[in-house]
């Protein structure tokens, strides 16, 4: 329709055209008069529906109230109304606009006149900035803005987190250089890496420390991106930060764990290698020497074994002070596993000072050790190697140490000796047998023989003892003085012992089923052995599995070793004898006996040395020492068993001295179990 209104002459329609926005004129009522075409666009109605409309439909229903209300101000009064509100479309599509509206009269009508700018594309522009300001504000890292002046570089933003993180509040920090946290003296490549980034306007990623507000330091590592105009300058700088104290600590804890013993905080093998090699090292350039002592103590597996591990533990906790005390910071103290421990004595200017510092080692070891109150003195037998002379790098001084500490270990309790190259062929003799020993026990190339043992006046059977062999691949059948001291030696005594029982146990149930439950059956043990904490349990469970009688079952001890620590030989024996399991005495008249502690112990047998029986001759004073034996067996009222009978001579001087029992090849030699079996049934 055309307007009755001119404006300088101008038709009004021709001049709301022109307008950017909506304009429109409405009546008192609320219904269109005037639109551009700017409003029928935005609504999607066309000018007939758009004449019978009211104003109010053409707005989201949520934004009437306050429409109505500015419409009703601006027609009651003189002022411009300025409000924000979302125009509907005919399709349901809303977007913001902000409106301006104000009275005009015409004359003595009122009408009102609004006018209408798209919001939309600033809504979602301060929506945008919005979800940034509230990112910043949730992110977890410290966000720094600083501005670029080419000196400073001032902050002029920081978010809640960098105010966490520092210690800092917004406030104190704005407009400062933002390097005053910076921890003076630390990490200074690292600073001066990011100066140089700074200065060339690229982006930078550096790790140091700095300074929180309470002085406290941690570390950060600090991500920097130059922030360009649309004339490609740089204005500013954006920094990140985040505090990886806790990384860092745990990744310390780590490397820590890595190279160090748990136990004792002393270095490990990978700790000592690697400083053994810079040692190597620094003494060749500086035609210095570097020695390596390698030390085992000398009674730890008998403590370990009959006090528990923890006082084991607090064994090797004290020796590991005690050797630190001992060296230098220089040097290195390492714990390689069990009692095993190694001395880095880097920096060595002549063997003489080696000595001297060897011997110091051994004066902190000689003092004696409270152990949950019991007082204990723990030595330890050492082997040396000496740079360049014993090896020129770290495997080989470390391999000529051990072989050196082997040769103490059998010269005597405290004993140091230097490698010598006689020691090789020993070291790589015993790894042989070692490593042969192993694969034996994977292979089961190790077997038992049994020997009777009769009754001297009768020759009725009263007994078998289970013999070890060996079926060595190179050397054919071994007896166990061949390789069983190597056994015990490296440990693998224990798990050979237990493949021992199991086979002893089954061949019990094998004599059961033949026909004779109550033959027994002795097995030999040695001290490495019965000292295990489990010993006894192990016993009684593997008895209890095959359900064999333990009356059936019988160890024998050496002599030697139950006199060595008598307590402790007390305890075994009563812990057997609660099982049911008897003991006897091997290797009786080797050498000093004690009477004394025989007589205490619930001892089945003693089983003369062979030694006693071979020395029985055509002459009787020839037999005198295993005449001796028998008397002291019949004065503590237990059985002797001669043992190697050989000969005719041997079995009627035995029987002419009231020998109860002996065994050897006079009887029969000893028999796997077919043969066995064959034998009992033709005695």
């Amino acid at each position: 329709m055309e307007p009755a209104i001119d404006v300088g002459g101008l038709p009004l329609r021709g001049v709301m055209e022109l307008l950017a926005g909506t304009f429109c004129v409405l009546d008192e009522s609320g219904y269109f008069v005037l639109w551009n075409e700017e409003v029928e666009r935005v609504t999607g109605l066309s000018g007939e529906r758009l004449h019978k409309l009211h104003m109010l439909e053409v707005f989201d229903p949520a934004d009437r109230p306050r429409v109505a209300h500015a419409f009703c101000t601006a027609l009651e009064g003189d002022g411009r109304i300025q409000l924000e509100a979302r125009l509907r479309s005919v399709d349901g599509e809303s977007k913001l606009y902000a409106f301006c509206t104000s009275r005009l009269m015409h004359g003595d009508v009122a009408y009102t006149c609004g006018m209408g700018m798209d919001l939309s594309q600033h809504q979602r522009q301060r929506d945008k900035l919005e979800l940034f300001e509230r990112a910043l504000t949730a992110a977890s890292n410290g966000i720094v803005i600083t501005r670029h002046d080419g000196l400073d570089n001032p902050i002029e933003y920081v978010n809640p987190a960098f105010e966490r993180i520092s210690g800092y509040p917004a406030a104190e920090v704005m407009g400062r250089d933002s390097r005053f946290m910076a921890a003076p003296g630390l990490d200074e490549d690292q600073r001066a890496r990011l100066g140089e980034s700074i200065r060339a306007q690229q982006q930078a990623s550096v790790v140091f420390r700095n300074q929180r507000k309470n002085g406290e330091l941690f570390w950060n590592h600090l991500s920097v991106t130059p922030v360009r105009d649309a004339g490609h300058r740089v204005t500013h700088f954006i920094g990140i930060i985040e505090d990886i104290t806790a990384t860092k600590q745990r990744t310390s804890q780590l490397e820590h764990l890595v190279t160090h013993d748990a136990l004792t905080g002393l270095a490990n093998r990978v700790l000592l290698r690697d400083r053994l090699e810079q040692a190597i090292g620094v003494a060749q350039r500086n035609h210095e020497l570097v020695a390596v002592a390698m030390m085992d103590l000398n009674k730890f597996k008998e403590i370990n074994d009959t006090m528990g591990h923890a006082a084991g533990d607090m064994v090797l906790k004290q020796v590991a002070r005690r050797l630190q005390s001992a060296l230098r910071e220089s040097d290195t103290v390492a714990r390689l596993g069990g009692d095993e421990f190694v001395l880095l004595l880097a920096d060595q200017p002549n063997l003489r000072f080696t000595l001297r510092m060897i011997d110091r080692v051994r004066r902190a070891m000689a003092g004696e050790m409270d152990i949950d109150g019991r007082i204990l003195s723990v030595g330890a037998s050492m082997g040396v190697a000496v740079y360049p002379s014993d090896g020129r790098n770290a495997h080989d001084l470390l391999q000529a140490a051990d072989a050196a500490m082997y040769q103490s270990k059998h010269g005597g309790p405290d004993a140091v000796h230097f490698y010598s190259p006689a020691m090789a062929n020993t070291t790589a003799a015993r790894r042989h047998m070692e490593q042969a020993l192993r694969e034996a026990l994977d292979r089961d190339d190790l077997y038992l023989l049994f020997q009777p043992n009769v009754c001297v006046g009768t020759g009725k059977i009263l007994g078998l003892e289970a013999l070890l062999r060996w079926r060595h691949p190179e050397r054919g059948e071994l007896l166990p003085a061949d390789f069983l001291p190597e056994a015990e030696e490296n440990g693998l005594i224990v798990p050979l012992g237990r493949r021992v029982l199991e086979e002893v146990c089954g061949t019990l149930r094998f004599l059961a089923d033949l026909g004779y439950p109550d033959l027994p059956i002795s097995v030999n043990a040695c001290s490495r052995e019965f000292t295990q904490r489990d010993y006894l349990l192990h016993l009684g469970r593997r008895v209890a599995h095959h359900g064999v009688n333990p009356s059936s079952l019988s160890l024998e001890l050496h002599e030697e070793q139950l006199m060595h620590d008598p307590e402790q030989a007390q305890r075994l024996a009563n812990g057997l004898q609660e099982l049911g399991i008897g003991l006897s005495v091997d290797e009786f008249g080797a050498g000093l006996n004690n009477l004394s502690c025989l007589r205490q112990l619930p001892v089945s047998q003693l089983k003369m040395t062979r030694r006693r029986v071979q020395e029985i001759g055509a002459t009787p004073s020839d037999g005198m020492l295993a005449k001796t034996m028998l008397d002291i067996g019949h004065n503590l009222n237990i059985r002797v068993v001669a043992t190697g009978v050989e000969t005719q001579d041997q079995h009627d001087f035995l029987a002419a001295n009231g020998c109860s029992s002996m065994q050897g090849n006079y009887i029969s030699r000893p028999m796997a179990r077919p043969a066995l079996a064959e034998w009992l049934t033709r005695h």
